[in-house]
């Protein structure tokens, strides 16, 4: 494998460089530009984003309940019971953001941190699914929606969740996959076109 490192560069600015190209999405040249960014930048604002930094690992923490990020107790949406009988399950926490951004759904979640993957040896083991179960035993939870990704390891995953919960006599649904708004129907693929009609609801 290449060095990535930034040639006639300190130790200090390749190190930088190499941690910030560990970062998802970020290349060797974004971890440069970033990496020159920072040195420029005010001793102020590299105080404030390695300070930002520290906090998010000291701070945070798993809620008890749902499994989400929190600096709390107990996360915002678990600390105020909103839709306390019903449980969205979500891979990541970034899922919760973007559910909450359409601003339809006002139960509650459940985070998995992760999908069931046989392929890179992620079992039920290394999910929060243990979690979500004792959830279910001991909560008053009528209904689980599975809001994994329409993908094959969301797909293993809420096929394993089916199968887990459904002896518990908790209703089991799926978020409808679809068409998206304003996408004409020539332009759709046929997975989508398939899950739109045989998910198609009364009008």
């Amino acid at each position: 494998m290449a060095d990535k490192t930034i040639p006639q560069a300190t130790e200090a600015v390749n190190r930088l460089a190499q941690e910030l190209g560990r970062l998802p999405g970020i290349g060797p040249k974004s971890a440069q530009r970033l990496t020159y960014y920072l040195l420029r930048a005010p001793a102020e604002q590299i105080r404030n984003l390695a300070d930002a930094l520290t906090a998010l690992k000291a701070r945070t923490h798993l809620c008890p309940s749902c499994c989400n990020i929190t600096d709390a107790d107990l996360c915002p949406i678990c600390a105020s019971r909103r839709g306390a009988d019903t449980v969205l399950v979500v891979e990541q926490p970034q899922d919760i953001l973007a559910i909450e951004h359409a601003g339809t759904y006002k139960g509650g979640y459940h985070v998995l941190h992760g999908a069931i993957s046989p392929s890179e040896g992620v079992g039920s083991d290394n999910i929060r699914l243990r979690e979500l179960t004792d959830r279910l035993l001991t909560g008053n939870i009528k209904e689980v929606i599975i809001g994994t990704n329409p993908n094959i390891e969301g797909e293993t995953t809420a096929m394993y969740l089916k199968r887990v919960i459904t002896p518990m006599g908790i209703k089991v649904t799926r978020l409808a996959r679809g068409l998206p708004f304003g996408t004409e129907l020539e332009y759709a693929d046929d997975m989508t076109l398939s899950s739109a009609v045989t998910g198609r609801q009364e009008f």
